[in-house]
């Protein structure tokens, strides 16, 4: 059975190639076996599936509005599962799919559009149908809401952006001299002043200026993009049909290089730690900055650490930070009655979203962000405003938050950073890489 004739996005995509292109769509990865589906419960209009990948603090506040959900729709029952994050839960959502058993809707990092959305995997959802849900496309920043298209037509709904952002240790930076009357931390507005306050810090601690993870596999892409992008605008790594390489070596190398000069030459950033040793040693006070995404924020809070949040600085000539966004998904293939009730569902997450920000995250929904709640809640709304520069992983199948790629760049620069290759076969070795993934056929 040949199964051609399945038309997705306006084209006929064989039944082969759509399975083949679901694979992929879980990051590049060698695709393990799918494992057990969830069964749709119930089978009516009123009652949907929904899939998401939280667990931690990020959970625990979903978990609270999917509660808040089944109070306020009595009639409407809601089968939430959470499964692990990463490759697993974007493995067994595309099998899912392609299977013909998806949930009727789903959580999906907009990095990994460009492996949902040209395999077919998504509905395609109208600005009409969104606005009849309170959810149109004027509820969101334009710069937002592009994320969530791939050729010109919405396929996802953001829930919000999470930046690489920059925490501090109020009473250390205070000691080290590098705050400024009102608190705020001193301009670090270039390569030279972030070095000079990392130093000064760095003799409070005693142990280092700022915590990182560079035994990680996202921590390093996430600083280098950051750094690329303020000084190639929009950090351009592959060209928009994921067809050509077009990264800017020479600013890679010079991105790359200041992240290693920060850990071998000044010594003011761990070289091998890992993501839960610079969790701990910003809690700890052997670092007085901390340079991660926005959602440890409950981790040191529950901590009673006196700190704040500030966007990353800008260093060079752009303001950048690497981020990625939540958002939702109807998959393709849930009926039309179903649809509807995820709609509603999407709509009622959207603005119970406060719940959400309070764990880090900016909302990607305009009228909580505009809320005089949400501007109160600090050190939350410090940051909001990077939401109109961030820059993310590049469009492609291999691309995209827990993605092979940056599990891949991320361990040839932390060999730089630790000195085992220069900045210069860096950037080579990355190119190749990347070269190697873009001349393969795309795999839909």
């Amino acid at each position: 059975m040949s199964g051609e004739g399945r038309s997705f996005l306006g084209r006929s995509v064989s039944r082969r190639t759509f399975l083949s292109g679901a694979a992929v769509a879980a990051a590049g990865l060698a695709v393990s076996s799918c494992g057990p589906s969830v069964a749709l419960v119930g089978g009516g209009a009123r009652s949907i599936d929904y899939w998401n990948l939280f667990g931690g603090g990020d959970g625990v506040r979903m978990v609270e509005m999917e509660n808040q959900f089944r109070r306020s729709h009595p009639g409407i029952t809601l089968n939430a599962v959470t499964l692990s994050w990463g490759n697993p839960y974007y493995t067994k959502l595309s099998m899912a799919i392609a299977g013909g058993s998806p949930p009727d809707v789903a959580v999906m990092h907009l990095a990994k559009m460009g492996a949902y959305a040209p395999a077919g995997l998504l509905e395609e959802l109208r600005p009409e149908e969104l606005s009849r849900y309170g959810i149109g496309p004027d509820k969101f920043l334009p710069q937002v809401l592009d994320f969530a298209k791939y050729d010109g037509r919405i396929y996802a709904v953001p829930l919000d952006t999470h930046p690489f952002v920059q925490y501090y240790n109020v009473d250390i930076c205070r000691k080290a001299g590098v705050l400024d009357s009102g608190g705020n931390l001193v301009p670090m507005d270039s390569p030279g002043r972030v070095v000079k306050v990392l130093e000064k810090v760095k003799k409070v601690t005693g142990q280092w200026g700022v915590s990182f993870y560079p035994n990680d596999s996202a921590g390093p892409w996430r600083l280098f993009l950051t750094l690329y992008g303020q000084m190639k605008k929009g950090a351009p790594i592959l060209s928009h049909d994921a067809k050509r390489v077009v990264m800017d070596d020479t600013k890679a190398e010079r991105a790359l290089g200041f992240m290693t000069e920060l850990a071998l030459k000044y010594r003011v950033m761990p070289i091998n730690m890992d993501y839960g040793g610079s969790v701990a040693l910003f809690q700890n006070g052997q670092a007085g900055l901390y340079w991660n995404g926005e959602w440890e924020v409950t981790t040191f809070q529950a901590a009673k650490m006196n700190f704040n949040m500030v966007p990353f600085p800008k260093v060079y000539t752009y303001r950048a930070a690497q981020a990625d966004h939540h958002s939702f998904i109807i998959p393709k293939g849930v009926d039309p009655a179903h649809k509807k009730t995820a709609l509603e569902f999407i709509s009622f997450m959207l603005k119970d979203s406060y719940v959400w920000a309070q764990g880090g995250h900016i909302p990607a929904y305009q009228p909580v962000v505009q809320s005089e709640k949400y501007r109160h809640l600090e050190p939350q709304s410090n940051y909001a405003g990077v939401a109109k520069y961030v820059v993310t992983d590049p469009i492609a199948w291999f691309s995209g938050s827990g993605s092979i790629m940056e599990s891949h760049a991320s361990g040839i620069f932390q060999a730089v950073m630790a000195g085992r290759m220069s900045p210069r076969q860096g950037v080579r070795q990355f190119r190749a890489y990347l070269q190697q993934e873009v001349s393969l056929p795309k795999p839909y």
